[in-house]
């Protein structure tokens, strides 16, 4: 057994995990808009750091393993102002659009923000460029809201078949770009909306459950997809006594999110769902449900036995 003790909490655990997990498990939070334990470690935010007893330099607890006897503080003054200087330079690149930022009340650099006391402020350096891909009917993308965490690009490797996210330029002009500098729709993007789901702020959304309400407006339900055996979650969003939009959840233990999956689900699920499109020669189309779900062979036939 290993004993850690982690802000006056000791915990024991019977095998090497990062700081972390141990500390999430026993009901500690330390902040991390880069961690996920389904993804590589990259320690890129450094919004995790914790300082170790014996130690002078800080640790990101994302990539550092608990150790036998170890003394961890996440919440010491000097860790404080170390993450208050990280979340200032996010804000001041970041566009003061919380009112009306669909992410609102979900995004993880606002909630760390309003925990640690940093604002808007105003200033004459740079922020990042506004460049909306409004170009794909399942998904949105706003590089203006990007913090660069690399969730997306992450997930998105994850699934040998896809790789689509990756990083281009350097320095502050470093972006996220699909295939090379493509949209969503005229890349080879299958918008299985992983993106999505790994994404901590509003850069990355869901287009087909905007602007359809609140999340304190909401109720929602988890539900199972049943097209294949992996079994993806999903939530139904609810508002007034109707089911008014589905969303994915996290593709944790190796399931892969489709969008075949996904709008079978909408379907079944969603009152009143949204016309569905299939991508035809790098662009989006209007299609019927039966093609979309490619039930189109699978009516025939039946028709066919059917009329004998």
């Amino acid at each position: 057994m290993i004993t850690v003790t982690i802000d006056g909490k000791v915990i024991q655990t019977d095998k090497p995990k990062f700081i972390i997990e141990l500390a999430r498990e026993n009901g500690i939070d330390i902040p991390n808009l880069c961690y996920d334990k389904n993804l590589d470690v990259v320690s890129a935010c450094r919004l995790c750091l914790v300082e170790i007893e014996g130690s002078k330099k800080l640790m990101t607890a994302c990539s550092t393993l608990a150790k036998d006897n170890m003394v961890v503080h996440t919440k010491t003054d000097r860790l404080i102002k170390h993450r208050q200087r990280i979340l200032q330079m996010l804000l001041d690149s970041h566009p003061n659009d919380c009112l009306t930022c669909q992410k609102s009340g979900e995004c993880q650099l606002q909630k760390y923000s309003y925990e640690y006391g940093v604002k808007f402020r105003e200033h004459d350096g740079a922020r990042r460029e506004k460049l909306v891909d409004d170009s794909s009917p399942y998904i949105i993308r706003d590089d203006s809201k990007c913090i660069l965490c690399g969730k997306c690009v992450r997930t998105c490797n994850v699934m040998d078949d896809r790789k689509i996210l990756n990083f281009s330029n350097r320095g502050y002009e470093t972006r996220i770009n699909l295939d090379i500098n493509d949209t969503f729709e005229s890349s080879y993007c299958i918008s299985c909306n992983r993106c999505v789901v790994a994404c901590p702020v509003g850069a990355l959304m869901d287009k087909r459950a905007m602007n359809l309400g609140r999340k304190w407006e909401l109720e929602t339900k988890k539900v199972q997809c049943k097209v294949c055996e992996y079994g993806c979650e999903f939530e139904v969003l609810r508002k007034n006594g109707k089911n008014i939009a589905l969303r994915a959840l996290s593709p944790e233990n190796g399931r892969p999110l489709c969008l075949k999956g996904r709008l079978t689900t909408e379907l079944l699920n969603v009152d009143n769902p949204k016309q569905p499109y299939k991508k035809i020669g790098g662009e989006f189309v209007e299609a019927s449900w039966n093609n979309v779900l490619g039930l189109d062979k699978i009516l025939k036939k039946i028709e066919k036995i059917d009329n004998k």
